[in-house]
């Protein structure tokens, strides 16, 4: 297990200083793994509505009308204190689109910034400078904004929303201007992460002081089906390489000190809109219900799936072909969402050798 990049331990000092807490339980995360716990960020899909309709959406099977009890910020804040009993430190407030959400500063509050890390995603369409300085007041750490191409016609188009590049665009400069962290998430398929326009556009935004999160292509939401967008495995290779070189990321990369291969339930955990547990944002399979049994239940049961609770050197949804072909398409495709853990995974998918075990060989 490797120490703390640069920017990292510069963060958590920062952390240290302004909010104990948060620093104090960011400080446990190597002793936490060591042990078989998890140190999930908690990915809340608080309301699906949205203001675009974009090509590759993920969560399309989750929108729409639905009778099922929704989240509410007292329901966020009985979560957080759970999450926070725990040892959790990290929120990821997202949708739908979350600057549509009425209620975004009841949902900051719930989760309480004096505890928790906050991320919040964005598509950038409403983050005027006014709204910018909104969120930072509010206690919004980092906003995490969608763009997939530096042509204004291509994103306009993947997005389905004319203008939406150039609204984008400002938004990281206001971020910027006011001292809101930022970074961009890019979705790549594997023609894209060979590309010329790729590189481009990783030194475009590094050089503005500005990472690159990158979201490779998966075959869920409008996307299903789509296998011809996925990288291989020998092309994570070629992303370790540009790692290196750039400050470009993806959930495979080593942080806090880790390398955790892929981080569903171990590293990362969505709530959707109806308390449904989901071990990443992709994998449509609910582990658990927060209205109906605790959270440390649901993710040790996500921890008890072998492809969870076990150290994968590889995104399973976004590469893994037998995954996706024999667990997905096989399983989850054209049903209800989430379909529960029970009806896809059997006694057979129990986890034999825990992820820490793994790890401490690597």
């Amino acid at each position: 297990m490797d120490g703390l990049n640069p920017r990292e331990s510069e963060n958590r000092e920062r952390f240290r200083k302004s909010r104990p807490r948060v620093f104090e339980k960011m400080a446990r995360f190597t002793d936490k793994v060591k042990r078989g716990d998890s140190i999930a960020i908690i990915q809340l899909q608080y309301d699906y509505r949205c203001n675009m309709r974009c090509e590759h959406c993920s969560v399309k099977g989750f929108q729409g009308e639905n009778s099922r009890r929704a989240l509410t910020p007292a329901d966020v804040a009985g979560l957080a204190d759970q999450a926070d009993a725990l040892g959790l430190a990290r929120f990821v407030i997202t949708g739908g689109e979350p600057t549509v959400f009425k209620d975004l500063h009841d949902i900051v509050r719930a989760i309480d910034p004096r505890r928790f890390y906050i991320n919040c995603d964005s598509n950038g369409w409403l983050l005027d400078e006014e709204k910018i300085i909104y969120l930072k007041g509010i206690g919004i750490d980092r906003i995490q904004l969608s763009l997939d191409s530096l042509d204004p016609a291509a994103h306009d188009a993947f997005r389905r929303m004319p203008g939406a590049h150039a609204r984008v665009m400002k938004a990281v400069d206001y971020c910027l201007k006011h001292g809101l962290g930022v970074y961009i998430q890019t979705v790549v398929t594997r023609e894209r992460l060979f590309s010329r326009e790729f590189i481009d556009f990783i030194e475009f935004f590094n050089n503005k002081g500005v990472g690159v999160f990158v979201s490779y292509a998966k075959p869920v939401g409008a996307w299903e089906g789509r296998f011809e967008n996925l990288v291989r495995k020998t092309d994570f290779e070629y992303m370790r390489g540009l790692e290196k070189k750039y400050r470009v990321f993806t959930h495979l990369t080593p942080g806090y000190g880790l390398h955790m291969g892929c981080i569903a339930v171990k590293g990362m955990i969505s709530v959707t809109q109806y308390g449904d547990v989901l071990p990443c944002p992709y994998i449509h399979t609910s582990i658990g219900n927060i209205f109906d049994e605790p959270l440390k239940d649901i993710i040790d049961r996500g921890l008890g799936i072998k492809f969870f609770g076990e150290y994968r050197d590889t995104c399973l949804i976004a590469e893994d072909r037998d995954f996706i072909f024999n667990y997905v398409a096989e399983k989850i495709y054209g049903r209800a969402l989430p379909v529960p853990c029970g009806e896809i995974f059997g006694p057979e998918d129990r986890t034999k050798v825990p992820f820490c075990e793994e790890m401490s060989e690597k």
